[in-house]
């Protein structure tokens, strides 16, 4: 089936599911422009089509998809032309499939960041498998964690989502099962026999009860308690504090600080206040927020400046403007919320 997603995306109908697979390996299945409108395109076909019960999607290689092709992000930024209508189109799509009227089910085996956390997480049935990764490290490279993350991710119990947003750290399939991120975890080397027979009866639920595997939490409860003691306080220069105090006598504390303190001032001020807004707006007032932020992140210096340091000069360290978490003002980080006006995030009617 072609929805013009051309070699990068493709869309086939098996059985009772509509199957869309992510065919760019090479590029760990990086999202482009191209396959977020295609992909768009069949979710509108599929959810009218009578024939299609489910809509499932999966990936080639040993990424899910590890984000968006971020170095075309920042070649057309810096030569002044942002690529807002991706980003727009993006969460447009994020907040299609967080109201889909069919059951959409993501099977993840590999890494899954970003972009791919958009096109997979905001759907009914997120099944992982033990190759499988999660993170939204956008804070290390001058961004914040978008395509719905302030929607995902402040759900999580124990502050667990306010320690991914602000750390950017990589979780297994154990604890994204456990903190509810996923829904379910199966075998890697069953997902052929699970996908054959998924496609035969359309009911996820009942094929998932077969396949189904416990795995178990990889974060041991003191650390758990510790991410709850440290994350849930008041404010951002509190959690620094709370982690400070701890460092001496804590690893985890002086590991988590460390790691925080090397992150761009800027993004995490602004996620600190995404994630805690996330918690009382539904999907939709999420995606119009991280709109307005999406536009001045892409107006301004850090996320270019992580980006050359992570990609283009390897292993160079960034210089963030401004420099310290306390050189970041409230007026400052308010800009970064601020209407839009004529330009606000226009969501498609479902």
């Amino acid at each position: 089936m072609d929805f013009g997603g051309d070699d990068e995306i493709r869309f086939e109908r098996l059985g009772r599911a509509g199957v869309v697979t992510l065919t760019r390996p090479q590029a760990l299945n990086a999202l482009t422009h191209r396959m977020i409108k295609a992909l768009d395109k069949a979710l509108t076909a599929w959810e009218q089509e009578p024939g299609v019960d489910v809509v499932v999607i999966k990936a080639e290689g040993r990424a899910f998809s590890a984000g968006g092709d971020i170095l075309h992000v920042y070649e057309t930024g810096r030569a002044g032309k942002p690529p807002v209508e991706f980003f727009a189109d993006e969460y447009r799509l994020n907040a299609r499939i967080n109201g889909y009227k069919k059951p959409y089910l993501a099977l993840i085996d590999g890494i899954v960041m970003g972009g791919g956390v958009g096109i997979s997480f905001h759907g009914s049935h997120r099944v992982m498998t033990e190759n499988a990764q999660f993170a939204m490290p956008e804070v290390g490279i001058g961004f914040f964690p978008d395509v719905g993350a302030s929607h995902l991710l402040p759900d999580l119990g124990g502050s667990f989502g306010m320690y991914l947003a602000l750390t950017g750290n990589r979780i297994r399939y154990g604890d994204a099962l456990w903190s509810g991120l996923a829904t379910h975890t199966i075998k890697a080397e069953d997902q052929a026999g699970f996908l054959d027979r998924l496609v035969l009866t359309g009911d996820p639920e009942s094929v998932l009860r077969g396949f189904f595997v416990q795995a178990r939490r990889e974060t041991d409860r003191p650390v758990l308690e510790a991410i709850a003691r440290h994350f849930a306080q008041p404010s951002l220069a509190d959690v620094i504090h709370s982690l400070d105090r701890a460092a001496g006598s804590d690893a985890f504390a002086e590991k988590t600080l460390a790691t925080i303190l090397t992150r761009s001032p800027t993004s995490l001020r602004v996620a600190w206040r995404q994630i805690s807004a996330g918690l009382t707006l539904p999907m939709d007032a999420c995606m119009k927020m991280e709109f307005r932020i999406l536009n001045r992140m892409l107006a301004g210096h850090d996320f270019y400046e992580g980006i050359r340091a992570a990609i283009i000069d390897k292993g160079s360290r960034p210089q963030w403007r401004p420099a310290t978490l306390d050189a970041v003002s409230n007026a400052d980080v308010d800009a970064y919320f601020a209407s839009l006006d004529e330009r606000e995030l226009q969501l498609w009617a479902r």
